[in-house]
């Protein structure tokens, strides 16, 4: 995403998990239902973005 002089925006913005599901969609990859279960799980316990990192790493990450 560039700026009228060319420059990326120094600002970051974040992608909600709904529009991350879109995204992806329209990339061949559909989100599971547990996925999507987990995902509002997060919203209604309004984890914070390190919270939800942890508790992914937790459930998906490697077991070594």
């Amino acid at each position: 995403m560039a700026t009228k002089s060319g420059k990326r925006p120094t600002k970051s913005f974040t992608l909600g998990w709904q529009n991350f599901a879109k995204i992806s969609e329209v990339e061949g990859q559909k989100m599971s239902r547990a996925m999507e279960a987990e995902f509002r799980e997060f919203d209604r316990k309004d984890l914070t973005p390190e919270e939800r990192r942890k508790a992914i790493a937790e459930k998906f990450g490697r077991s070594n």
